[in-house]
């Protein structure tokens, strides 16, 4: 790759394969788990892969915005921060599904321009910037080209299928398929593995950066719930949701939602 990024995709990739070292001290399935508030679990490998991810990332200068990591508002006056996420979808981490990953994203001046996603379940690496494209296991990919909704893969969250929240699109043309782990889903649909992917329940930036990054960077679509483009590093990181899908999909995925969307209180 090319990039003017070319120094954040070289820490990028080291600190996925230092993650992953990591990740090999663990086994999927048989990991002890505590709950934070929410009921959301946390483990080992979620604190030991945030420390290793700080170390080959931040550089000074820089901000730091992590699930495990207290926040600080410095990272609100920096130009440049890290959004990452050691282990998004902890849960399936915990129950041995391999829908996990180790999600990393770097913002420039609010916007998401750089990433990188690793899953140790697949061995499965993502890696890209907005101006040179994205790799997929370090060959290159590109968003889907397809048109209609028609036969289309759309990756649901596993927990919100569950709840019952994805009844409105489960019957339509296109293939509804639940997984866990909303970085991972928006890596998959970076390399055109699948077509779309969205949630209509608030998500961190920490979920979502890295993945929104590789989707602009592969040449697909991504818009927050009132269709304006993703920006990150905010003073409270909860965004209402997230849409996701190749480039011409945009108005058909806008027409699908369309209706769906919770109003805002």
């Amino acid at each position: 790759m090319n990039s003017r990024y070319d120094d954040i995709l070289v820490r990028i990739a080291s600190a996925l394969q230092a993650a992953a070292v990591v990740f090999d001290r663990f086994t999927p399935g048989e990991v002890q788990a505590k709950y934070k508030a929410g009921d959301d679990p946390v483990t080992a490998a979620d604190h030991a892969v945030d420390a290793v991810l700080h170390q080959h990332l931040l550089r000074e200068g820089e901000g730091w915005l992590s699930e495990e990591t207290t926040d600080n508002a410095e990272r609100l006056g920096c130009k440049r921060t890290w959004v990452v996420d050691p282990l998004d979808g902890t849960r399936e981490f915990v129950l041995g599904l391999p829908e996990f990953c180790v999600s990393i994203g770097f913002v420039e001046n609010g916007r998401p321009v750089a990433g990188g996603i690793y899953n140790p379940a697949t061995k499965e690496t993502f890696l890209g910037a907005i101006d040179c494209g994205v790799t997929y296991n370090g060959k290159p990919a590109q968003a889907s080209t397809r048109a209609t909704l028609n036969g289309a893969l759309i990756l649901a969250s596993r927990s919100e299928v569950k709840r019952g929240e994805w009844k409105a699109f489960e019957n339509g043309s296109a293939k509804v398929q639940a997984m866990g782990s909303v970085a991972y889903k928006l890596a998959l649909v970076s390399a055109g593995l699948a077509d779309i992917t969205f949630t209509l329940t608030p998500k961190n930036e920490w979920d979502v950066v890295a993945g929104a990054a590789l989707v602009e960077s592969a040449g697909g679509y991504v818009g927050t719930l009132d269709h304006k483009p993703l920006t990150a590093n905010n003073a409270n990181p909860l965004l209402s949701g997230l849409l996701a899908c190749g480039p011409n999909l945009r108005e058909p995925l806008l027409a699908l939602v369309e209706g769906h969307i919770p109003v805002a209180r």
